[in-house]
């Protein structure tokens, strides 16, 4: 008979802490590159390191067809007009594709497949968000309180977050007239040359 132990968990949607697992924080001082105005980053950062995001992963079994889960959350906030979000990433295994379940709070999802291809869809409580393979994705909180989610992957996934590094996002979502915009960041770097 299994142990029932290893594959029972318990989480708290309000700490976005799930029993047992290991839990990592993102604090703004670790994202710099993260954001579009380097300016706003440098200020914000002389006046606090606050928590950004964090996630806490269950990760039962690494063989493959096991799923590993995240439990993630991102404090409302923001870097100059940007709103807070995750360093986001590709995974290393390209083909694996990822299931993102809206618990709490307002946000969007950045995804950019390798062919250049971007687009954002809302992440929002009891809400699903499918993100295919080859495709990088980034969460963004554009709400007051904060964002919870879980995200379900398969184990031999991994992360790879230098490519996001070298590259960046192809949008930013910033806060323009209290609502929150996708913009190009290209056309949103140009459209701010003193930065």
């Amino acid at each position: 008979m299994l142990s029932v132990s290893p594959y029972l968990k318990h989480f708290d949607p309000t700490s976005a802490q799930i029993e047992g697992a290991v839990w990592i924080e993102r604090r703004l001082s670790q994202l710099r590159g993260c954001f579009a105005d380097p300016k706003a980053y440098d200020t914000a950062l002389e006046h606090d390191d606050p928590l950004v995001y964090s996630v806490s992963s269950f990760e039962p079994a690494t063989n493959n067809g096991d799923l590993h889960i995240g439990l993630g959350k991102i404090m409302p906030g923001r870097v100059g007009s940007e709103y807070f979000l995750t360093r986001g990433h590709l995974h290393a295994w390209r083909e694996a594709s990822e299931i993102y379940i809206g618990l709490s709070g307002e946000g969007l999802m950045l995804l950019e497949t390798e062919g250049g291809e971007a687009r954002s869809i809302p992440l929002t409580a009891n809400s699903i968000v499918y993100v295919p393979g080859h495709t990088a994705h980034r969460t963004v909180n554009v709400g007051s309180s904060p964002l919870t989610y879980l995200g379900v992957y398969p184990a031999q996934a991994g992360h790879d977050y230098a490519a996001i590094a070298n590259n960046n996002f192809r949008q930013v979502v910033i806060e323009l007239g209290g609502q929150a915009v996708v913009m190009n960041r290209q056309a949103w770097l140009e459209s701010h040359p003193a930065r």
